[in-house]
């Protein structure tokens, strides 16, 4: 079985290849950057705006993990245009490269923040939606529908996962926990705006990328799925979090951020039950390896660094 991972050498992208490669399965990158995690993976590099490089990249492909995606909400708020094109338009076009290689299965990386605009406080995946009020879960959704309306007109088998917040070995330097352990350990303090009560359930990305890897299982066809921590962490966790993890860290508080998705009770139920899956780090010691891989990663650049003035030296 040959995958496809769109993304694939991003942060949740990167972690499923490698749970694909553990599993026995070839794997194919589609990606802008080549792959920096391994070298066994064999890679296609190219943009989901360009249709012709998509078509060759799905030659001979029988799943495509559909990850390219403009992810970071600040990203999409600063940029609202080339996040459509990229989470939208690119989606449209791996759809279509898909169908015409006769791909089998398409799973799609979505967000809990789709629920942002629900009526309900307690969710699943059968709540009405409502109309989103941030634009970045207008692309996610609109992605959601395009996957939905592929799969009733052309009878491709889609597979939409809506994704919990995902921390680990690999994010984006720009999310909250790695901005936070970055200022820890450079001793600025970290600053909360609001209270800190809004609340969100992270999910270990390790525990994500298996999630993802089961989807590919026949239950799942046509099927939507929650992947969520169990976990309610509120910001202000976070921070004390890596406060008691690191020592002397001190926290400062900031007026709130206006249409911040302030957290809903997502419910996972549906995916333990039909693919047995549930998280299994919990947030600390999630938070714990985090700061170990980050530690190390720095180590290793300065480490570079003195190897190179030590050549550059007459």
């Amino acid at each position: 079985m040959k995958v496809l991972v769109t993304g694939g050498s991003g942060f949740i992208g990167s972690h499923i290849t490698d749970k694909l490669k553990d599993k026995g399965v070839e794997v194919r990158v589609y990606d802008g950057v080549m792959p920096s995690h391994r070298k066994d993976i064999e890679f296609y590099q190219g943009s989901i705006l360009d249709i012709t490089a998509l078509n060759f990249a799905m030659n001979g492909v029988d799943a495509v993990f559909h990850l390219a995606a403009v992810a970071d909400v600040k990203d999409v708020y600063n940029d609202p245009y080339y996040s459509e094109s990229i989470n939208v338009r690119g989606t449209i076009n791996v759809l279509q490269a898909a169908r015409r290689a006769n791909v089998k299965r398409i799973i799609y990386g979505s967000t809990t923040w789709v629920y942002s605009d629900a009526e309900a406080d307690k969710v699943d995946e059968s709540t009405p939606l409502h109309a989103p009020s941030h634009f970045y879960t207008a692309t996610k959704l609109a992605g959601e529908y395009y996957c939905q309306s592929y799969s009733k007109l052309y009878e491709m088998e889609v597979t939409i996962l809506r994704y919990g917040i995902p921390y680990g070995p690999r994010a984006r330097d720009g999310a909250v926990i790695p901005i936070f352990v970055r200022k820890a350990l450079n001793g600025e303090p970290l600053t909360i705006a609001g209270d800190g009560a809004q609340f969100r359930k992270f999910v270990y990305v390790e525990d994500l990328a298996e999630g993802n890897v089961l989807a590919l299982n026949s239950i799942a066809k046509n099927k939507i799925y929650n992947l969520d921590g169990k976990e309610k962490v509120t910001i202000k966790q976070i921070a004390e979090t890596i406060q008691k993890i690191l020592g002397d860290v001190k926290i400062e508080y900031i007026p709130g951020r206006p249409g911040d998705f302030s957290g809903k009770e997502i419910s996972s139920e549906l995916t333990q039950r039909e693919l047995d899956w549930e998280p299994k780090v919990s947030f600390e010691e999630g938070v714990r390896r985090y700061i170990n891989w980050y530690k190390q990663r720095e180590e290793k650049r300065e480490t570079e660094w003195a190897r190179l003035d030590e050549k550059l030296k007459v």
